[in-house]
């Protein structure tokens, strides 16, 4: 027998979507707000030579800039007032994360503080965010202030006005996208920030692939090359979504219990542990603390000092410096980011509270301890997955078509998949929600009726 939750789903179609105006208005907010957010990928920051920054760019077009470019949605090959993206403000979540673990005041805020304490971290975050943005943001005005191989600037009247301004524009956009995100997040459907960074993937790719067909026109991508790269794209494309759907679903049974004159209880049910519990979470934050220094550097590196040439060199795309602390990178955030959003005590507690077991473990510690075992070896196999996901583009690298690669397979497709299906799973739980309403007003009517 299907459950009501489930007979439910089953009847969701376009009916019942025209009828839940508040989905609607949410959806429609969302959409406004990601508009907004392509606008200002187009508004230039002032007081710079684009012929000049389209020639830098154009040096570095192989490279980690162009990656950024792509997670911006082009607002870096543009330098727009959202060049920065979201990127110091996961820096900063993460920094916050790893401190709310091993600071102890910062733990007892969080555990013991609640939704207040978590408030306080979130704020915290925001400060730490305009701290990053005004480092990135002045390193990279600082960058434009200093004279290329012919020895013009990017900046047209380099000093301490343009450094201001520029850093400002910098700090002001990634604060106004920040607060875009938690508007998404609050008022419309899905992660804001994870739906600004999958806008800006998305935006890209059709660029990317015009210019992967052109390549293969002009000769300098073969016939079979092209093909290859289409037919990786669609296998990491169907292996992802065959991963992120995986699961291992634990066994929960309730003792039946007597109530009145009838004995109730006894049911069963499953507990689902996902393969990649931590979502798209790891990659967005290796890639947030990789791309950023390493940008910088590659930005500064024709004029800058010999150690920084060698940093810059070690940590271009297809290194193995590179493939080293990405992989690293991520497999860590893939353990890191699991405990934070899974507790097993908690989850045992809970079980417990309403009487439910596993079958063959005693409720409490044991509970708890077989859940933090099952959940470590799905999260070992995770967290290869999404390293190996990751990292297809970097074998790719030494071909002509290294930034298309990584814009049409790995990282972007794992982003990409895994906020679609998060947020189309935000808009179910919605839809199963109004026709709950629906149910429950009619239940209502009826009884006033009779």
């Amino acid at each position: 027998m299907a459950s009501a939750a489930e007979q439910l789903a089953s009847n969701i179609n376009f009916a019942s979507f025209a009828k839940a105006k508040e989905l609607q208005q949410r959806i429609f907010f969302t959409l406004a707000v990601l508009v907004a957010y392509r606008l200002g990928t187009y508004i230039p920051v002032p007081g710079i030579d684009p012929v000049q920054y389209a020639s830098v760019f154009q040096q570095q077009s192989g490279g980690i800039l162009s990656i950024f470019n792509m997670f911006a949605g082009g607002a870096v090959e543009r330098m727009a007032i959202f060049a920065l993206n979201v990127m110091p403000y996961i820096s900063a979540s993460i920094i916050m994360q790893l401190m709310a673990a091993t600071v102890p005041s910062l733990e007892k805020m969080k555990k013991e503080g609640g939704e207040q304490g978590r408030k306080q971290i979130n704020q915290y975050s925001r400060y730490l965010t305009v701290l990053l943005a005004t480092v990135q943001g002045g390193a990279i005005a600082l960058s434009m202030m200093q004279p290329g191989s012919g020895g013009a600037t990017i900046a047209l009247n380099p000093g301490m006005f343009f450094l201001v301004t520029t850093t400002l524009t910098f700090v002001g956009g990634t604060m106004l996208l920040m607060w875009m995100g938690e508007q998404i997040t609050s008022r419309g459907v899905g992660n804001g920030i994870s739906l600004i960074i999958f806008t800006g993937i998305v935006t890209v790719i059709p660029g990317m692939l015009y210019g992967l067909f052109e390549q293969t026109r002009q000769g300098q991508i073969s016939g079979g090359s092209l093909l290859g790269i289409l037919a990786l794209m669609l296998a990491t494309f169907v292996f992802v979504v065959f991963m992120e759907r995986s699961q291992r679903r634990l066994l929960v049974q309730y003792p039946k219990r007597q109530q009145g004159q009838r004995m109730v209880g006894g049911d069963t049910s499953f507990l689902p542990l996902k393969l990649n519990t931590a979502g798209v979470i790891p990659a967005i934050f290796a890639t947030s603390l990789l791309l950023l220094p390493t940008t910088v550097a590659n930005m500064w590196a024709s004029t800058g000092p010999e150690w920084l040439q060698l940093i810059a060199a070690q940590l271009g795309r297809g290194q193995p410096l590179f493939i080293a602390l990405y992989g690293g990178m991520v497999i860590f955030f893939a353990f890191f980011y699991t405990s934070i959003v899974f507790n097993p005590e908690e989850v045992s507690e809970n079980l417990r509270k309403y009487g439910g077991f596993l079958p063959g473990i005693r409720p409490g510690k044991r509970t708890a301890e077989y859940l933090d075992y099952v959940l470590t070896r799905l999260t070992v196999v995770g967290a290869l997955y999404l390293a190996i996901v990751c990292l297809i583009p970097e074998v790719l690298t030494g071909g002509a078509a290294g930034v298309v690669t990584f814009a049409l397979g790995g990282t972007s497709i794992l982003i990409v998949v895994s906020v679609a299906m998060d947020t189309v799973t935000q808009i179910q739980s919605h839809l199963l929600a109004h026709q709950y309403e629906g149910l429950i007003k009619k239940q209502r009517l009826r009884g006033r009726n009779r």
